[in-house]
């Protein structure tokens, strides 16, 4: 019974709410002039409409939520202030821990990603951050090209504890390009619906239900450019112009949990601030995991070419439970955090 319950309560999520709060937070924008045009590689892009890994961008009736922006504008969150050059997602910076799959860098290419990721409530400090998301990478350290996407707890960027929608890319190793979200031009958005930065409408309860959203990456075989689907719509992208490497595919894809700590050296909880357990109810968790192979087909990784990772035992593990009929491949992962080292 609980089993079926948490499935109803992703399609709940999915179909019907998502990543959805108030329109109120947002300003609808010119779709031509939303902040990705002001990218100088961008000034002449034109948006693409169709992607030829789908028919079309889906445009669910379901979907839609009460509250969306006008035809011909999107909506884009405003800044809070004081966090329009906020950078902490550096590689090399102190204080982050990791529990994540990952896949091997064998030499393979990677043209997307997806899973059905659980989504929790916690409450963090200003400085601190966790996060639950799916990476997607290419280049070496210097010239690193990376997208992410998933769900954040984040306090310093957007005010609040609250469980948000949030991208963010990199096209030089998290040097002078690339942003979260919005906050930077970059990522073009087609959805009329309020989703990057906003808020979850659902979260899992421990030992009752579990909630998900179900997120896919792709890179479009036809333009190059990285699409980003949340449930059943497309709504935006990556253009290719962004990078170097990742136009080449990626050639590594993470799965999994990230924190950082705050200014006192307390990591903040990962997942559901529990260790993984093989109860979905009672640990943060992704299932179904895919890639996208070098063939543009949806397949589910070999257990050969995944590898898990966590920095800090004491502090946050990751069980990796491979391939079941239920759950796909799946694996748990999280925390309590607390003094973890820097």
């Amino acid at each position: 019974m609980a089993l079926r319950l948490a499935l109803c309560l992703c399609v709940y999520l999915l179909f019907t709410q998502g990543a959805e709060g108030s329109i109120d937070d947002f300003d609808c924008v010119e779709i031509y002039k939303q902040p990705a045009f002001q990218h100088p590689l961008l000034k002449n892009h034109k948006i693409q409409e169709t992607f030829s890994s789908y028919e079309d961008r889906e445009r669910s009736d379901n979907y839609e939520t009460k509250e969306q922006c006008p035809k011909g504008t999107v909506p884009i969150l405003r800044q809070r202030n004081g966090s329009e050059s906020f950078h902490l997602n550096t590689a090399e910076y102190l204080g982050e821990h990791f529990a994540t799959i990952e896949t091997m860098l064998d030499g393979s290419i990677y043209r997307g990603a997806e899973a059905e990721i659980s989504v929790h409530s916690l409450y963090l400090e200003d400085n601190q951050y966790s996060k639950s998301q799916i990476w997607l990478e290419n280049g070496a350290s210097g010239q690193l090209n990376s997208i992410h996407a998933g769900w954040a707890v984040h306090p310093r960027l957007y005010g609040d504890s609250v469980t948000r929608f949030t991208i963010y890319w990199t096209g030089d190793g998290y040097g002078k390009t690339g942003c979260y979200n919005t906050q930077c031009p970059g990522f073009v958005v087609l959805s009329r619906n309020p989703r990057i930065g906003n808020q979850f409408s659902g979260s899992s309860v421990y030992g009752e239900t579990s909630v998900y959203f179900t997120l896919q990456i792709f890179q479009d075989r036809s333009s190059g450019n990285w699409g980003l689907k949340l449930g059943n719509e497309v709504i935006g992208y990556w253009p290719k112009e962004l990078f170097t490497e990742l136009n080449k595919g990626a050639s590594l894809v993470r799965y999994g949990g990230n924190t950082f700590i705050s200014t006192d050296k307390l990591s903040p909880p990962m997942g559901n601030g529990h260790f993984p357990v093989a109860d979905f109810l009672k640990t943060a968790h992704f299932k179904n995991v895919l890639i996208i192979d070098s063939n543009y087909k949806r397949v589910y990784v070999e257990d050969k070419k995944l590898r898990p990772y966590a920095d800090v035992y004491d502090c946050f593990k990751v069980t990796y439970w491979g391939y079941s009929r239920s759950s796909g491949v799946s694996f748990s992962f999280g925390g309590p955090g607390g003094k973890c080292g820097i």
